[in-house]
């Protein structure tokens, strides 16, 4: 009862409350996140009217928080209206464009506006598109080809006077961005200021440093039930080579901003 009442709660309030506030095991534990998750298909199906729908509205795929979790206001409630309709794209594909919208292998809908989703290259994807050279002429597209390494997600081995200040792997790449970022930004600024200081010309991180630290890295994505979604969290990606599920490339630092911080 009580564990209900919390659920209750953190569900009515706005924010990721829900999310971040519930109990620590629905991350680690697929017992206690099932459990979580049918509490949350239980109010899909409480808000949307038609039962059909509503089954095609809750995740089969993952459980509750194991993929970025969404923020909405009366979201679900929008397809009880008469002209919102749920299309299935797994049991109706696309099969084209057409000048007045989309047509499925069921039926063509017509469309004043089309807004394409179709995903991204998350983390590494910028990175890969700049013709990035380190020491010998290495690219980091190929160093990075199984998955980044990185020191502190903000330094690679082999590429001197380098920084990323939102690179993968870095406490900026999984919390509030804008928070995250500063603190990158300043630890860049205080290494720049001591090495002027010091008249230094060069800093790069060690392959020992670059090594340990992916490794903690990839031990975070051990701890939580994340690791198994297809999700950009593990690099999965239908629409680019590599990036297939089960791959696992450990892109973003699970073990929490302050930690990282200190």
């Amino acid at each position: 009862e009580e564990r209900l009442a919390l659920w209750e709660r953190l569900y009515g309030e706005p924010g990721f409350g829900i999310w971040l506030s519930n109990f620590r095991e629905i991350f680690t534990d697929e017992k206690a996140n099932a459990e979580f998750s049918e509490f949350i298909a239980d109010n899909i199906r409480s808000r949307v009217k038609d039962p059909v729908v509503a089954e095609k509205l809750i995740p089969k795929d993952h459980g509750f928080g194991i993929q970025r979790v969404p923020l909405e206001t009366r979201y679900y409630e929008a397809y009880n209206r008469e002209n919102v309709h749920l299309v299935d794209l797994q049991e109706t594909p696309i099969e084209c464009i057409t000048p007045t919208g989309i047509r499925t292998t069921k039926q063509e809908y017509d469309f004043d506006i089309i807004v394409y989703a179709t995903g991204f290259d998350a983390m590494t994807g910028a990175f890969d598109r700049i013709d990035l050279r380190g020491v010998g002429g290495q690219q980091l597209r190929d160093k990075w080809v199984e998955g980044p390494t990185t020191f502190l997600g903000l330094q690679i081995s082999g590429f001197p006077n380098m920084v990323m200040l939102a690179g993968p792997q870095s406490g900026s790449s999984a919390t509030n961005f804008p928070r995250g970022i500063e603190v990158c930004v300043d630890w860049a600024t205080k290494l720049l200021q001591f090495m002027w200081q010091h008249g230094y010309t060069r800093m790069e991180a060690t392959p020992e440093a670059e090594e340990r630290w992916s490794k903690h890295v990839a031990a975070m994505y051990n701890m939580v039930l994340m690791r198994k979604a297809k999700s950009w969290f593990t690099g999965y990606n239908s629409n680019v080579d590599g990036h297939e599920f089960g791959k696992i490339r450990h892109l973003v630092y699970n073990g929490g901003a302050p930690k990282y911080f200190s």
